[in-house]
């Protein structure tokens, strides 16, 4: 039975990466015909990073509507196939299912319409392009409380596992911890949006490591939404890697990082999310060390921060940054997959 999961898994995964690729050409045609392009700051508080990146203005943001659009509508098809056309092969292609995948896609596609909303704005310039930080961190908690909340009332579970201790209920402490961990997640995936195809490399490789413990555990349509997100990734890739035409924007990289929590919790396995994650939690370190340095000390830590620009401002260059990354992102997946199973 294993064997026909595994295959399940790999056609929606290629079948997503193959939508996808279809019709990126018409978001981009869009997205440059009505020139949505990224501004670049030129404020006077960066100028690290508007020199390293004023040659990539006007490129276009909302990249990542190729992702959780192309994840929607696989979902969306096979779910209302299966439901009303009397065909074997639509019910078995289903993974849209209450206990596992209806969560992580609603937050996903939640989290992804705040985002739009705010490459919206960013590219009108209105709002300081975008919504303000405080807005920014209301909005997606209240998407993750939303989360916490079907976990604790409707899953019934307040239970964390700490690898190689045991599972603890912590009762209705699991709804702020639930929240910490989505809206961490989520600025952290945003915080490593920065460089051409550095996020949707990274992204790949986590989601693939919670693909294999979904699939370990029995949730065979939890690693099928992964998959489908894998597939949709590389098709993302093929036209993000450098020079990029077009940019992941929050659309992506938040709501992206929403559901990469979710699916650590509903595996159970959120604390292997900073070891299959390190890069996120690398770059936001970075981030919070570089403000807590300026406010204190007047000071900077960083030539830029998060990190990747201070490797930029110092010469890297930024394919290098990228292929690196790529390689400590895919050791850190192999890690937390040899400890997870270790610990199983």
């Amino acid at each position: 039975m294993e064997n026909f999961y595994i295959i399940k898994i790999l056609f929606l995964t290629a079948l997503s990466a193959i939508m996808a690729l279809l019709w990126t050409p018409l978001l981009t045609h869009f997205l440059y015909k009505y020139k949505l392009g990224k501004s670049i700051r030129n404020n006077g508080a960066t100028p690290v990073f508007t020199a390293l990146h004023k040659a990539k203005e006007g490129t276009p943001t909302m990249g990542g509507l190729i992702v959780w659009v192309t994840v929607l509508i696989v979902a969306l098809v096979f779910f209302y196939a299966a439901k009303f056309v009397d065909f074997y092969f639509f019910q078995q292609m289903n993974f849209l299912t209450r206990s596992q995948t209806l969560l992580p896609l609603g937050c996903l596609v939640a989290a992804a319409v705040v985002g739009l909303f705010d490459d919206i704005l960013d590219v009108r310039g209105q709002g300081k392009g975008g919504m303000r930080m405080r807005q920014r961190i209301i909005l997606y908690a209240l998407i993750a409380a939303a989360g916490a909340l079907w976990f604790f009332y409707k899953l019934d579970w307040d239970l964390l596992h700490v690898p190689f201790v045991g599972n603890f209920q912590v009762g209705l402490w699991y709804v702020p911890i639930f929240i910490f961990i989505i809206v961490a997640t989520a600025f952290s995936v945003n915080e490593i949006d920065g460089l051409d195809g550095l996020a949707g490399g990274t992204l790949l490789t986590a989601f693939g490591a919670y693909g294999v413990i979904a699939f370990v555990q029995g949730k065979y349509d939890l690693a099928a939404f992964c998959g489908v997100i894998i597939g949709a990734l590389v098709a993302f890739l093929w036209f993000n890697i450098k020079p990029a035409r077009f940019i992941m924007g929050d659309t992506g990289a938040m709501s992206l990082g929403v559901t990469l929590g979710i699916i650590a919790m509903l595996t159970n396995q959120a604390l292997l999310l900073p070891i299959i994650g390190v890069l996120f939690v690398v770059e936001s370190l970075s981030f919070l060390i570089q403000v807590t340095s300026k406010k204190l000390r007047g000071k900077k830590v960083f030539l830029s921060s998060p990190i990747h620009h201070h490797l930029e401002a110092i010469g890297w260059p930024e394919y290098k940054i990228v292929m690196r990354f790529w390689l400590i992102s895919g050791a850190s997946a192999v890690i937390g997959l040899i400890l997870f199973l270790l610990d199983k």
